[in-house]
């Protein structure tokens, strides 16, 4: 929870316009295809954390995706998983290829909050695994912004950031599907009303989400 607070921050803090190929994040020792421009496939740090967690993130997608398209109650939900798994398929063939030109390693399994998100998947029935799916899904878009803002602006692989700057809309169009859909989900469904901490309600800036802290009692 603490990363994803500092990741937050480190996107609000970035440069509105970012340069590809940026020279202001470039690794000491890179090849240069011009005076201060870093030549393609040569990555930073922020390149490599981008890769990784978003492969991560991707194949939890697809494989989310595929679960709620059989356990799902509701047709839209079915639908909107059929999109993840289509969409996110062909975005982790990209990112592998753009990696691989980099240089860059993947992950080949999912992270501890992935694992813990599959269980509750797999334990969840009916109208609480559509919901359980959906609040997850507002939650892993606004993630992937972030990580997509954050490579646009601090990478230095200019492939990988103008393939950023081109999914960012895709996960834009994604992340307000999933939270329409999780609304029409809440208003119906009577589990909502008891729905774990975490959950993003309709119209919620895109950030990672912050523990809530208690009101302080008058004495």
């Amino acid at each position: 929870m603490r990363a994803l607070i500092i990741v937050a921050a480190m996107a609000l803090a970035m440069p509105a316009a970012a340069q590809l190929g940026n020279p202001g994040f470039v690794t000491p020792g890179t090849p240069q295809s011009a005076p201060g421009v870093p030549a393609p496939n040569h990555a930073n740090t922020q390149d490599r954390l981008f890769a990784r967690l978003l492969a991560t993130g991707g194949a939890a997608e697809v494989d989310f995706g595929r679960l709620a398209g059989s356990k799902a109650q509701s047709e839209a939900v079915k639908e909107f998983a059929s999109r993840m798994v289509q969409d996110h398929t062909k975005a982790n063939g990209e990112l592998a290829s753009l990696a691989n030109a980099a240089q860059i390693p993947l992950p080949g399994e999912m992270d501890p909050d992935q694992k813990d998100m599959r269980a509750k998947l797999e334990s969840a029935t009916g109208a609480l695994f559509d919901l359980t799916y959906m609040q997850g899904q507002v939650i892993d878009h606004q993630k992937t912004v972030i990580l997509l803002q954050l490579e646009i602006g601090q990478g230095q692989d200019a492939p990988m950031q103008q393939w950023a700057s081109a999914t960012l809309p895709v996960v834009l169009n994604h992340l307000e599907m999933a939270k329409t859909l999780l609304a029409e989900l809440a208003a119906q469904t009577p589990q909502a009303a008891s729905a774990p901490v975490g959950t993003v309600p309709q119209g919620a800036p895109l950030a990672a989400p912050v523990p809530r802290e208690r009101p302080v009692q008058k004495k």
